[in-house]
């Protein structure tokens, strides 16, 4: 669902207004485009983005693992969207024009990266949960394994929501 699929001052459910914030993060950030990030679940509680492999995302390439910056981006991509999704679960029939007057400064203020393990794999799985929610901020808890099921790394974000 894009603007010109919708009347942006009609008010929309929760879900349409999570449809609308998933629609954003997967087709218009060229970044996520690029890393290949792919939203395989999506609720008010918990996301999961999945990458494949790409070598051009490769950080070492004698043991062929994925870039840390790489790593890093992943966890805040999927921690930022699960802030954005759990600072609206409780907003209803709200309007795309007042969704982007409610939440204008939208970004990550602090963010820490554990690295467990090299990034191998043939695909690679990042969750992320929020631990708490302020009025304006929020904190999330991110991990990133491969489909084999290996914790790779594991972050800890704080994002601006209001």
């Amino acid at each position: 669902m894009t603007d010109n699929d919708l009347n942006t001052t009609v008010p929309l459910s929760t879900e349409a207004l999570s449809e609308h914030v998933t629609q954003l993060f997967s087709q218009h950030m060229p970044f996520n485009q690029l890393l290949g990030l792919q939203i395989n679940k999506i609720s008010h509680d918990k996301v999961e983005i999945r990458m494949p492999w790409n070598d051009k995302l490769m950080g070492n390439p004698i043991k062929k693992i994925l870039h840390g910056g790489v790593t890093a981006a992943i966890l805040d991509t999927v921690g930022g969207l699960m802030a954005i999704l759990y600072a609206t679960k409780d907003i209803d029939n709200i309007s795309i024009d007042e969704f982007r007057k409610t939440l204008p400064n939208v970004g990550t203020i602090d963010m820490r990266v554990d690295y467990l393990r090299p990034g191998k794999g043939e695909e690679f799985i990042a969750t992320a949960e929020v631990i708490r929610k302020g009025k304006k901020v929020a904190v999330c808890r991110m991990e990133l394994h491969n489909e084999a099921g290996v914790h790779i790394a594991f972050g800890t974000g704080t994002y601006m929501i209001a």
